[in-house]
């Protein structure tokens, strides 16, 4: 049986519209099982779509399945600010704080509404970024992503991997030029790790950072804004240089190589001299809004 299901589009990690990374959320889901969503993210084309569900607990907002077009994420930071900023501009009031259930866990979100179609939304990663066993050579990144060898920095003698949801490797360049020129090769998907995705960044202030994500095995070949990427390298931030306790601001730039710069904020907070949680938060804008007869 056809249904009228309702759904919006938002540009999240900015507060200007056909910036930053494109999010389709649909909100009734009813009678929706894994293959047609999955085939619903492929019809969007955007990194993500999402599906909106009742909670499983009544204390939380909603209950989110998060797709590419080629899989399901168990976790995603735009997809989980978008959303978030979604409802809270449904909800109507001028500030919000709820939790969300994804696949990875449940997720603490702040929302303040800056007029009828934008917001800007924080939340804490469902768990903290941690190194995960395996590394990939330098050459071999190199190779996958069209560069030379020289264009890796030095100091990484090997390509960590590191999660807060969804595994990452990060891939530090010496130059913008090696950022702008870097692209998957056909040895992508082999020298990734079985990931799948490649985070390449540049270094550009002491708190500051320009970067592009690469999935191409999602259906995604270059994401304008990944906040679980952002989130994963969180802990290669606090890893790499010394944080005394209290809260580490930082901002990292991307999708400006593909015309969508995005803005993500990453915040780490630090006590006893350990990690002890990490927050990201960006703006999204509400451009469109539909249904969808299926």
């Amino acid at each position: 049986m056809q249904m009228s299901r309702r759904f919006f589009t938002l540009d999240v990690f900015t507060d200007t519209p056909l910036a930053g990374n494109a999010l389709a959320v649909v909100l009734d889901c009813a009678g929706l099982d894994d293959a047609r969503m999955q085939a619903i993210a492929r019809e969007f084309a955007l990194s993500e779509t999402v599906f909106v569900y009742p909670p499983a607990d009544a204390r939380h907002r909603a209950a989110l399945r998060i797709f590419t077009p080629g899989r399901e994420l168990p976790f995603a930071g735009h997809p989980t600010v978008g959303t978030a900023a979604l409802l809270a501009l449904l909800d109507g009031a001028p500030e919000a704080a709820f939790a969300l259930e994804e696949k990875a866990g449940v997720i603490a979100c702040a929302v303040v509404r800056h007029g009828a179609d934008k917001a800007r939304a924080r939340f804490r990663t469902p768990r903290l970024p941690e190194r995960q066993p395996g590394a990939i050579a330098r050459g071999a990144a190199a190779a996958a992503l069209g560069l030379e060898l020289g264009d890796i920095s030095p100091w990484a003698e090997e390509i960590e991997i590191w999660s807060a949801g969804t595994p990452f490797p990060l891939v530090p360049l010496t130059t913008l030029d090696a950022l702008a020129r870097a692209a998957p090769s056909a040895t992508f998907s082999a020298a990734t790790a079985g990931t799948g995705h490649a985070f390449l960044y540049f270094q550009t202030g002491a708190h500051s950072f320009r970067a592009r994500m690469f999935a191409p095995g999602s259906g995604i070949l270059e994401d304008p804004a990944t906040g679980s990427a952002a989130a994963a390298f969180a802990g290669l931030i606090f890893g790499r240089a010394p944080h005394g306790d209290g809260a580490h601001d930082y901002v990292i730039e991307q999708g400006v190589e593909m015309g969508r710069a995005s803005r993500i904020e990453v915040q780490l907070s630090v006590q006893g001299g350990a990690l002890a949680a990490v927050e990201i938060a960006g703006a999204a804008i509400i451009v469109s809004e539909g249904r969808l007869r299926l």
